[in-house]
């Protein structure tokens, strides 16, 4: 098994990494929000072109087409094929894999299916973070391929460089599809199966939409393109439309990303804030009977809305708003040494030593002032100090600060993206509740909270 860290084999585009990576944003795991933390420097790069379109338009056949055109470009591809979930079991086909066979062998593709699991929009959830691994993985550029669900399938605009809307002749919703945003985030029209009858009406409606607007000095008017997917026919000069519009978007492209980045910071607020309500500000069943009263009339949304808001920010500083330091824990090889310095030349009361068995430590604890000293030493040869003595040798191990809730406080920050050791509080010396966050997200320092 390679022992580098995923950060690290996504950026040298390690295809089992790279769909790692991709499961674990999309299962919204902290190790998730760790490797995007990790990656999101080396991003950038990649051109992320979305499309969109109603179902049956032709997009994953179009997306298979496009993914041949860029590899005879000597072009990398990532993929993301949106597909819709179930609204009774939560589980999608992922199809798209399907259509896109004639790549699996291609080391310079990678294909990935996700289902939407509710999200509306058109998008899953973590399709930006998606694309963001892909983009860290060096992929030249990334498709990004919508649900179809219609006229609200607007999110695509937020997430890709540039939007393409797939119309076919002959479905009756040349002007519908127009409709309801659509018009708005088409950087480029594609109307495929341009060999049915109905194709030259279908471009001729798109242009008296076009017509209604306003394309002065230098706004890009979205062009309209033909193809038919099936045979290929259209494609490179899809391709080459592409091209243009990146580059004369060239110079405003970070507008269009700074804009990403403000709807993806919102999101994971409103997120983080909804966790926030459900496990540190409402207790068990009181979000069911406040829908109870909405739904008997006895209160409104708006109300429930604010007592929720309200009783949140109330209570947002409580968690951790004054940790106080406990003691500083210092792993030792020689004690009679350590205890010599200690008792006998600083002249410090050393407490009775007291044996972890769960973590095979023994800890002799010595008073100083407002706070202690820990001093650890291992008694089993694989117990984690006597790990950390033969890597790093003796020194200072930890910090321990003491909170006055410690679950209250692990909730506050498995919300704001801390990498803990420790999902739940479990027993430290004299019996405490502890739990220790991962010096990857405390800057290097190993922090043990404690309860007290």
């Amino acid at each position: 098994m390679n022992s580098l860290p995923l950060a690290e084999r996504v950026l040298d585009g390690d295809p089992r990494a790279v769909a790692r990576a991709i499961t674990l944003v999309e299962n919204e795991e902290p190790a998730g929000a760790d490797l995007v933390r990790a990656v999101f420097g080396r991003t950038g790069r990649a051109y992320l072109a979305g499309i969109t379109g109603a179902p049956g338009a032709g997009k994953s056949t179009l997306v298979d087409r496009l993914i041949a055109e860029l590899r005879r470009r000597d072009l990398t591809v990532g993929v993301v094929a949106v597909d819709p979930s179930s609204p009774f079991s939560g589980g999608a086909l992922l199809g798209d894999r399907v259509r896109m066979q004639s790549h699996v062998a291609d080391a310079g593709v990678f294909i990935r299916s996700m289902a939407t699991r509710g999200h509306l929009g058109g998008l899953a959830r973590a399709t930006a973070d998606a694309a963001l691994v892909l983009d860290a993985a060096g992929r030249d550029y990334v498709l990004i391929e919508t649900v179809g669900v219609g006229q609200d399938e607007v999110d695509i605009v937020r997430t890709a460089d540039v939007s393409i809307v797939v119309l076919v002749p002959g479905s009756g919703d040349d002007v519908q599809a127009l409709k309801a945003g659509i018009m708005e985030i088409a950087d480029i029209f594609v109307v495929n199966k341009a060999d049915r009858d109905g194709a030259d009406r279908t471009v001729a409606s798109i242009e008296a939409m076009l017509s209604l607007e306003s394309f002065e000095g230098a706004r890009w008017r979205p062009p309209i393109v033909k193809t038919d997917a099936t045979t290929g026919t259209g494609v490179g000069e899809l391709m080459d439309v592409i091209e243009r519009f990146r580059a004369h978007t060239a110079a405003r492209l970070g507008e269009r990303r700074r804009a990403r980045a403000e709807f993806r910071v919102q999101e994971l607020l409103a997120q983080r804030f909804v966790r926030h309500v459900a496990s540190s500000v409402l207790s068990a069943g009181e979000f069911e009977s406040m829908l109870d009263r909405i739904a008997a009339r006895e209160a409104d949304p708006y109300s429930v809305t604010d007592e929720i808001v309200g009783r949140a920010l109330a209570t947002r500083d409580v968690p951790l708003s004054r940790p106080e330091l406990d003691h500083v824990g210092i792993a030792v090889s020689d004690l009679p040494q350590a205890l010599a310095f200690y008792r006998d030349a600083l002249g410090l009361a050393v407490g009775a030593p007291e044996d972890v068995a769960s973590q095979r430590v023994r800890a002799h604890f010595i008073q100083a002032g407002g706070a202690a000293l820990e001093l650890l030493e291992g008694t089993a040869d694989d117990s984690p100090i006597a790990k950390y003595l033969h890597t790093r040798g003796p020194g200072l191990h930890h910090l321990t600060l003491r909170v006055p809730d410690i679950g209250a406080a692990l909730a506050r920050l498995k919300e704001n993206g801390i990498r803990l050791i420790d999902d739940e509080p479990r027993h430290g010396a004299h019996g405490s509740l502890v739990a220790f966050i991962h010096p990857s997200s405390a800057h290097g320092v190993l922090v043990e909270l404690k309860q007290g």
